[in-house]
């Protein structure tokens, strides 16, 4: 397929700026370009309340990190069963990742010792894992070789280190001798209808990408093709039949089971795959499954805090998320949501992934983390009390311990974005970017705001010199009434859930200035009920000591919104505190017919002592009032 030099160029920049080196070879070969092209890292700092958690994730968690235990079980082919092959690639994707936003030279000196670390355990015929010979292919086995290889090429990118990409070859070349046409059926291999194994997927895609070896992308053609086999997930032709992602299989007998179709996190890392190959195949149908997919969890299975997942598979769950369920909103399943929305924010340039972004980040992901950055929770789930996962494979490390790291660093990613000529702002947050055009101009942003605090965000475009390009901002979906003024002049036409597109000649001092609608909106599910104050979730926590947090009440609403106050008085560690007016319990007598104020915090915040202390709510179960003819519909 023939392509214009300068879509080709921008298919170049797209793949190398996302942290994809690329072969020339297999760049003639790619039929799709991305839409939004994520600029340099290095570009980004990102400060405030959100870059705080950023670094504290960094230093506590991605460099306090023991790498030579997460090493140790490669020196040992002895599991049968378990998943310790899966820590050490995903602890060291955020580390590259966060190297590549900071440059910290000690924590790249951490980086590269890991990587040394792991080929070590390198066998000669190539494998790299810790499963018997006996047990190879089963269980986790494969899924542990894909984080692998994703650590490996994401060191190459990061150095151009000719050693981790051979080793990542061999790794890849040791499976095409086991799984393939002839040999062992990949979606027959591992546990969840072949799921975990098939995801490898992504990265062989990754490998042709940088090797130009067609061997890699036929394979990854063939994990297509088994996916809808008899014993396959069916991963596409029940997408695009318009089939629920909880609906795919029948409930399973045994859980933890090969039989089990629904888990969310593989399924979704299937996904991930599925629009790298689309990328070079064009397939519109690979986008469609995906699309069709995503549109289906963000109606049934996403959460108000933007996250989903019960026993780590999708159950219809946001219809059901007014109600306590175990192991909910597991991390590993937050993180690989932000990630695939922000695959298709790429390729589609649509703003519904951003806004979906937004509001994992703001709640379900800044919760995960502890308030002094030493634990990322397994789940969060919206009421309760906080605490840590179990350590997983006899370890001292879980799942989501590694793996939430990796959304924290995919931030700088997301916050600016690009195409041509054209600036996306897709995360609101203090911060300074320094954005290259395509004319060589560099232009230095600085958002001066202490948003989803307060509604106004401050962006000061400074070009080396003036030039016309277009700066595009995000509008949520949410906020109804956005005002935006450029030098003190208003700006029309500005529609929530779209890019606001301003073309002009922009000169050093030229300033945007954004009003957010910000105003506390009521959302009422199941006879329940729960406030949002833009993408922030709000929630009781014991810690104001201001009544039980389990009693029914009834916010004074007006047209879904109620009105919230700023509470300049909270606990230590919650970020953000309103008061709003309620109406507690079931007694209308007297005093107790009037509202109260009672005390909310973001739910970030809430219950981040991890303890008995900080018990939290988020639904309310509403008081019924058999006067108003409403309360049938509960």
């Amino acid at each position: 397929m023939k392509k214009s030099i300068i879509t080709l160029s921008l298919l170049i920049i797209s793949v190398v700026i996302s942290g994809q080196g690329i072969n020339k070879k297999a760049a003639s070969e790619i039929s799709v370009a991305d839409k939004l092209v994520p600029f340099s890292p290095s570009s980004v700092k990102i400060e405030g309340y959100l870059g705080d958690k950023m670094n504290l994730c960094i230093e506590k968690r991605i460099k306090a990190q023991d790498v030579d235990h997460l090493i140790e079980p490669f020196r040992h082919k002895e599991e049968t069963r378990l998943w310790q092959s899966e820590f050490w690639g995903k602890w060291i994707q955020s580390a590259i990742a966060a190297y590549d936003y900071n440059h910290d030279p000690e924590l790249f000196t951490i980086i590269k010792n890991a990587v040394s670390g792991l080929i070590a355990t390198q066998l000669t015929n190539g494998y790299i894992g810790n499963y018997s010979d006996e047990a190879a292919l089963q269980h986790w086995d494969i899924w542990g070789r894909k984080y692998t290889l994703l650590g490996l090429l994401a060191y190459y990118d990061l150095t151009g280190d000719k050693a981790s990409l051979n080793s990542a070859k061999r790794v890849a070349d040791h499976l095409l001798t086991q799984v393939g046409p002839d040999k062992a059926d990949i979606v027959k291999t591992g546990n969840y209808r072949g799921m975990p194994s098939s995801s490898i997927l992504e990265p062989m895609v990754y490998l042709y990408l940088r090797t130009g070896d067609k061997k890699y992308l036929e394979f990854a053609k063939y994990i297509v093709l088994q996916w809808e086999t008899p014993s396959g997930p069916k991963l596409i032709s029940s997408a695009l039949a318009g089939v629920p992602v909880s609906e795919r299989f029948p409930h399973p007998s045994t859980w933890w089971s090969y039989e089990n179709g629904q888990k969310a996190y593989e399924m979704m890392s299937c996904y991930d795959g599925l629009l790298e190959l689309y990328r070079i195949t064009g397939d519109q149908n690979y986008l469609k499954a995906v699309e069709m997919s995503v549109k289906d969890i963000i109606e049934n299975e996403i959460n108000i805090a933007g996250s989903g997942s019960a026993f780590e598979c999708w159950y219809n769950g946001s219809e059901y998320q007014t109600e306590p369920a175990y192991h909910t909103m597991e991390t590993c399943v937050t993180m690989t949501w932000m990630k695939l929305c922000h695959n298709l924010l790429r390729i589609t340039g649509n703003p519904v992934y951003a806004d979906e972004i937004e509001k994992s980040a703001y709640n379900a992901l800044l919760a995960s983390m502890k308030f002094d950055g030493s634990e990322i929770a397994k789940y969060s789930p919206l009421g309760g009390i906080r605490h840590a996962g179990e350590e997983q494979c006899g370890m001292h490390i879980n799942c989501c311990n590694a793996n939430g790291p990796r959304a924290f660093i995919m931030l700088p990613r997301f916050a600016v974005m690009g195409n041509q000529n054209e600036i996306y702002l897709n995360l609101y947050s203090k911060g300074e970017y320094i954005i290259p055009l395509k004319s060589k101009n560099r232009i230095l942003i600085d958002q001066l705001t202490d948003y989803p605090v307060s509604d106004e965000i401050e962006i000061d475009i400074n070009p080396e010199k003036p030039e016309s390009f277009t700066v595009a901002l995000r509008i949520p979906s949410w906020s109804t009434g956005t005002l935006i003024s450029i030098n003190g002049v208003n700006i029309d036409s500005v529609q929530p859930g779209t890019y606001k597109k301003i073309p002009r000649l922009w000169q050093g001092g030229d300033k945007i200035k954004v009003k957010m609608d910000l105003r506390g909106r009521i959302i009422n599910m199941n006879g329940c009920q729960a406030i949002l104050r833009g993408p922030v979730v709000l929630a009781r926590d014991t810690r104001f000591r201001d009544g039980f947090i389990y009693e029914s009440a009834v916010a004074k609403e007006l047209d879904g919104y109620v009105e919230l106050k700023q509470s300049n008085s909270k606990p230590a560690d919650i970020w953000m505190s309103f008061t709003a007016p309620l109406v507690l319990g079931t007694d209308l007598e007297g005093e107790f017919r009037n509202p109260k104020q009672v005390s909310f915090c973001d739910f970030a915040s809430a219950g981040n002592t991890w303890g008995e202390d900080s018990r939290y709510r988020v639904w309310i179960p509403k008081t019924i009032n058999v006067m108003n003819q409403e309360y049938k519909t509960y």
